[in-house]
């Protein structure tokens, strides 16, 4: 029985097996014929139908009020049409050796491409990788629709394959480099070559080329006018070697190309209102979402732009800026105006005028890494502050050498080079002997601020910049002492927003400027929301805007009567100068607003010696006085009083021992705990003490009567810093 049971089995696994496998064979008969079936209907596309195409599906970027339209992506499209003959050898060798470089070798698809790129995008979770040949970007550019779905893709790999087969090679890749984005508004080689080096299509050297080459992966990051452009050359010299490897020059030639100097014509194309914001967003815009989905996908995006500030501030800036380019050399300026409770940004000026070729104005300054001078110093303080130290803490303003290995006289120890010796100066060359901590701030004085730097701790300065939001303040190791006089490099928009940590108690938010994104069909992709840490107690804060709102203590340095001053209305503010006279900054807030401006040269070259109190705080008073115009006066928190139970925290530094450095009363990293038991092991201790009998011995009565006097003295071998 069991033996027949299992011969019954068998004959029905078999029978099954048989069915299926003819039902399978069926199923693939009737799936090939159909798709064969949809295959033969689908024709090529409308080659011809450009402007329209690209129209239809504009995308469109607004203020923070839908309204208003501050750039339409094809609105002005500039796109002139060449044969092939017209088209120099070196753009289309270039082209191919970057985008596909079995071009002339393939059908129209390589799955190998395609499959490694999908891994990639994978892995990146992004769109680094595109895959496609060049035939699929001609006909992914010709159709009007841009849904990411698997049958658009299999619709672009089968048209690509019937391209192939009925277009010669040469005519696909005439069609590429007719439609391929340049950058702005510019399609097109002709357009492109004539906008970015004045010259037709058919006239541009190697170098070039390569350029116009690298530029349509991503044409808005890497502008030539943008803060990309090193990513650009990068690129560019990535196409030269691919251009080589495929043997289309020489080793001669791509290292001439390499090294050549190209000009970039100001881009007169770009129409549209705040447009070094509006390219901001692009960029953002295009790495989140991909390049096709902007270019064509019909997006609707609301910014956080406020458009008339922008106006107004953008009035301000040009009207400033030309007046300082006649009298202090500093041709330009920029600004960035952000809403600390959130981190919108309200206004972004990159420049004087996006369109002054003479500064080139089309470079974002708000977004370059530019050297801060004094506007650091807050942070610094602010470290200070949570980790015990107070306003009222007294520090003393002599002449100081801060390399262990120098004397306190900055002479280098065997094998130190005198260079290696740091002894700061203040901007004006005087020292003014003991100061409290908020005296030395709200003066910008720069010995009490490196001595709060080493008694704070690099590391802890830096962790919190890095909290702040300060994304190019990195390993502290490539740091010294200076950078709390303006030593590392930061961007304008990311120290306006640190500022805004002040401003908002503590909290910081990311600056972002997209209020929501749609689709073309209305659907909502991305909605703003606020990203939010606490990186500050709102005790610490209130502290450094009770200082830098401080107006009496700012008078010994910038007079009764200044630009930082707004009458009854509170407003905290740090001026900042480097040391060369090549930036200027204000930065300043009240609790709903930060406002931060830069001035000086966009090819580094100084200003006239002058600080950015005479430079700078004119122009930002007004920008600022005309955005709080129309709000009500607001106030910062009451500060927490000192309860610190150490004198020389208290303001106290006269002692029956006589009168020491600070190191002599606190341990650095526990200022309110014990008194060090043995000071003079800190590696600082002598250098600070003899700095300081120095001075005291030309101040003999300071604690029988404060003596106000200041010391005029100096040595050759201290180093005057202008960072006020």
């Amino acid at each position: 029985m069991n033996e027949t049971h299992t011969k019954r089995k068998k004959s029905f696994l078999k029978k099954f097996l048989r069915d299926g496998f003819f039902i399978i064979i069926s199923i693939g008969i009737i799936g090939l014929a159909l798709l064969t079936g949809w295959i033969a209907t689908l024709n090529l596309p409308d080659f011809n139908n450009f402007e329209n195409r690209d129209i239809s599906n504009s995308t469109k970027i607004y203020d923070r009020t839908g309204k208003i339209v501050l750039y339409n992506l094809h609105d002005n499209i500039r796109r002139t049409e060449i044969p092939f003959e017209e088209m120099s050898p070196y753009i289309r060798k270039a082209t191919i050796s970057i985008e596909d470089s079995h071009f002339y070798e393939h059908h129209g698809f390589r799955p190998t491409s395609f499959v490694r790129a999908m891994i990639a995008n994978v892995k990146s979770g992004g769109f680094s990788q595109g895959g496609s040949t060049i035939d699929q970007q001609v006909i992914k550019n010709s159709l009007l629709t841009r849904d990411k779905t698997i049958t658009r893709k299999l619709k672009e790999i089968v048209l690509s394959l019937k391209l192939d087969a009925q277009v010669p090679k040469d005519t696909i890749l005439q069609m590429y480099l007719n439609e391929s984005p340049y950058g702005g508004t510019l399609y097109g080689v002709e357009e492109a070559s004539a906008t970015y080096f004045n010259k037709h299509a058919k006239d541009v050297t190697l170098a070039e080329a390569a350029y116009l080459a690298a530029l349509p992966q991503a044409p808005t990051y890497y502008s030539p006018y943008g803060k990309h452009k090193n990513e650009l050359d990068k690129r560019k010299n990535l196409v030269l070697q691919r251009m080589q490897d495929l043997g289309y020059i020489t080793e001669v030639e791509k290292v001439s190309a390499q090294n050549e100097v190209v000009s970039f014509d100001t881009d007169a194309s770009n129409s549209g209102k705040a447009l070094h914001f509006v390219m901001y967003v692009r960029s953002y815009l295009e790495e989140k979402y991909g390049i096709d989905m902007v270019q064509n996908g019909g997006l609707r995006v609301i910014t956080t732009l406020d458009y008339p500030l922008q106006k107004q501030m953008e009035e301000i800036v040009k009207e400033g800026s030309l007046i300082n380019a006649k009298k202090y050399n500093a041709s330009n300026s920029g600004l960035v105006a952000i809403d600390p409770r959130t981190g919108q940004i309200l206004s972004m000026v990159g420049s004087r005028d996006f369109f002054d070729k003479e500064i080139d104005g089309q470079y974002n300054i708000a977004t370059a890494s530019r050297q801060p001078g004094s506007s650091f110093k807050p942070i610094v303080y602010a470290a200070a502050f949570r980790a015990g130290y107070t306003p009222e803490t007294v520090l003393f303003d002599v002449q100081t050498q801060f390399n262990a290995n120098c004397d306190a006289y900055g002479n280098p120890n065997p094998g130190t080079k005198s260079s290696d010796c740091y002894m700061p100066k203040n901007y004006d060359g005087l020292f003014r002997g003991p100061i409290s901590l908020r005296d030395a701030l709200a003066q910008s004085l720069n010995v009490p601020a490196v001595k709060l730097l080493y008694l704070t701790g690099l590391n802890n300065a830096v962790k919190l910049a890095q909290d702040m939001g300060l994304s190019t303040i990195t390993d502290p190791s490539r740091y010294g002492m200076s950078l709390v006089l303006g030593g590392g490099e930061v961007t304008l928009l990311e120290l306006t927003n640190a500022y805004g940590v002040f401003a908002n108690n503590g909290i910081y938010s990311k600056p972002q400027g997209i209020i929501e994104v749609r689709d073309v069909g209305g659907d909502l992709l991305e909605k703003f929301s606020p990203v939010q840490t606490e990186v500050l107690p709102e005790t610490v804060t209130s502290l450094v805007s009770s200082v830098l709102s401080d107006n009496e203590a700012k008078i010994p340095a910038y007079g009764a009567n200044t630009p930082l001053f707004f009458g009854d209305r509170p407003v905290a503010s740090k001026t900042g100068t480097t040391n060369d006279y090549r930036d200027t900054w204000v930065i300043g807030y009240t609790p709903s607003l930060v406002l931060g401006m830069w001035e000086g040269n966009n090819d580094n070259s100084p200003i006239d010696k002058k600080v950015a109190g005479y430079v700078l705080a004119p122009m930002w008073h007004k920008a600022l006085a005309a955005a709080i115009a129309t709000s009500s006066i607001e106030y910062f928190p009451d500060p927490v009083p000192n309860t610190s139970q150490k004198p020389i925290l208290r303001g106290q530094y006269c002692s029956t021992d006589g009168i020491h450095e600070i190191l002599r009363h606190v341990i650095k990293d526990n200022p309110d705990g014990p008194l060090p038991s043995n000071p003079e092991q800190d590696s600082q201790y002598y250098l600070w003490e003899t700095g300081l009998q120095n001075w005291l011995a030309k101040h003999p009565t300071l604690c029988g009567g404060y003596n106000t006097s200041t010391d005029t003295s100096s040595t050759s071998t201290a180093t005057t810093t202008s960072t006020q």
